[in-house]
């Protein structure tokens, strides 16, 4: 038979760990200002000049050209949320909830 034993303190660990590093990146996300440059598009996403002219050329990526070329950073994360194929297939259940 097998005998398996689960360490509830390592998983209580990662936990913390996992929270410590959303936190973070909320509190990254709230110093951002409200309209990037391109060069803050490319550092943000970590993506080069190539993918990040591929995402300002798409129709429906949010850019403001009226001033030069800037994203509106709260636009930028509604478009990222709406085109990550991965949270609409794995959030499904949470409507249910």
């Amino acid at each position: 038979m097998l005998n398996v034993q689960f360490d509830w303190e390592a998983l209580r660990q990662v936990i913390r760990d996992e929270v410590r590093e959303a936190v973070i990146d909320t509190q990254k996300v709230s110093e951002l200002p409200p309209l990037l440059t391109r060069k803050e598009l490319m550092e943000l996403l970590h993506i080069g000049p190539t993918k990040t002219s591929e995402l300002l050329a798409r129709s429906d990526f949010p850019v403001f050209r009226e001033a030069g070329l800037l994203i509106p950073t709260n636009l930028l994360f509604k478009w990222i949320e709406k085109n990550t194929q991965w949270v609409e297939e794995n959030t499904k259940y949470l409507s249910v909830i």
